[in-house]
């Protein structure tokens, strides 16, 4: 008995001794960990933007008079020509002998605007035959391998510039004969001109053909010279329009990839930009602060057929993608801090402990951060690690 008694005591003792060994101990530290990996990785400007049609033709009244309520519909297909309202005269006299001296000015200058246009459009039909030219000329020469490809890229975009700056210069002509045929009508349907008893009424027609945007004078009523009555153009000739952040848009390149997202199709667009406005403005953000902001224009590279059913001021996502490689060693901006002044670290975990491990950074996207060198692709990252984990310290994996 006095042995069985003896062993209990014994037991009892190392029991209690290794308890205590045991609770001062010191515990693993629980942490997470994701593995370095090398995957594709971008660098993207996120801003909400807008579609808008590229050449939009406000139709305004040219003298003031009675608008008679307009019949089409937002939507509605229009011709080149085709009467889209008609004003009636105002119960008093139309025009004026002041009224008519100035639209007789107003005419003269219509004259001069629609010849320096047929100008601009033989110059810039010129320089577009000479870019295609050109283009066939260095095809057949890289065809045979005779020139680079960045000569041929370079004349590619020669020849679409040329073509562009073509079609501007040919809906700048239609816009200065649509102004010429205001002013004449302006004049035309002057009272002064009594002799005329069967023109009373002035048919405003569509400068080009397209569709209907937006009817703004619906109802009939008096309108003066400038109102608008509605906006035409061509749906199928839209870009977007973005506001950044101006020290985003220092960042931004003509030519730069972009993808349009949470526009309502089921895959992102594709486009590109062609242009970032040299002119900032100021907007309050949502938080009340005021930012300086600049407008980025961009156009679809994507088939008609994927975003035909996006209008004008449709809403998109626009990713500009400043940067971006196909097969980058990446690690969550979570697990990295800061090492000594403006170096970075991450703990790497191994041996069930923590190893600080200093590492060079390049690119960052917000998300994940490329590691040039410090770190090994498979290795084991802390996420978020606090305060109470240091270099060596004994950590358990959640």
């Amino acid at each position: 008995m006095n042995s069985r008694r003896k062993f209990i005591a014994i037991g009892i003792s190392v029991v209690v001794v290794a308890a205590v060994v045991w609770g001062f101990m010191p515990k693993p530290i629980p942490a997470d960990a994701v593995k370095a990996v090398r995957a594709p990785m971008s660098v993207t400007v996120v801003e909400e933007g807008k579609t808008r049609v590229i050449d939009r033709f406000d139709i305004s009244a040219p003298v003031a008079g009675f608008a008679r309520r307009i019949e089409l519909e937002a939507g509605d297909i229009v011709k080149k020509g085709q009467m889209v309202a008609v004003l009636e005269p105002q119960r008093s006299a139309v025009l004026d002998p002041r009224s008519h001296a100035e639209a007789e000015a107003r005419v003269k200058a219509a004259e001069a605007s629609l010849s320096a246009a047929k100008q601009d459009a033989d110059a810039a039909r010129a320089e577009a035959e000479y870019a295609q030219s050109e283009f066939d000329r260095l095809s057949k020469l890289h065809d045979n391998g005779f020139i680079s490809g960045d000569r041929y890229d370079r004349a590619e975009a020669d020849q679409r510039h040329a073509q562009a700056t073509l079609h501007s210069a040919n809906f700048a002509v239609q816009v200065a004969e649509y102004e010429l045929d205001a002013a004449r009508t302006a004049l035309m349907y002057s009272a002064a001109n009594s002799n005329h008893q069967g023109l009373k009424n002035v048919s405003i027609t569509s400068p080009v053909d397209g569709s209907v945007l937006k009817v703004l004078h619906k109802s009939e009523g008096k309108v003066e010279a400038g109102d608008i009555l509605l906006s035409v153009g061509d749906p199928g000739a839209i870009e977007v329009e973005t506001d950044v952040l101006s020290d985003d848009a220092v960042r931004i390149k003509p030519g730069m990839k972009v993808l349009y997202e949470r526009w309502g199709g089921d895959k992102p667009l594709e486009g590109e930009v062609t242009r970032v406005e040299p002119g900032g403005f100021t907007k309050v953000s949502a938080l009340g602060v005021e930012e300086q902001r600049v407008y980025v224009i961009s156009d679809f590279t994507s088939s008609r057929e994927l975003w035909e059913r996006l209008g004008d001021a449709y809403r998109v996502e626009a990713n500009f993608i400043l940067w971006e490689g196909q097969d980058v060693l990446q690690v969550p901006e979570s697990a990295l801090f800061r090492n000594g002044g403006d170096g970075w670290a991450v703990f790497v975990a191994r041996n069930g402990h923590a190893v600080l491990s200093p590492v060079k950074l390049g690119h960052r996207s917000g998300l994940a951060a490329e590691v040039v060198s410090g770190v090994k692709e498979g290795d084991l990252v802390l996420t978020h690690p606090d305060e109470s984990i240091e270099d060596g310290s004994s950590i358990r994996l959640r």
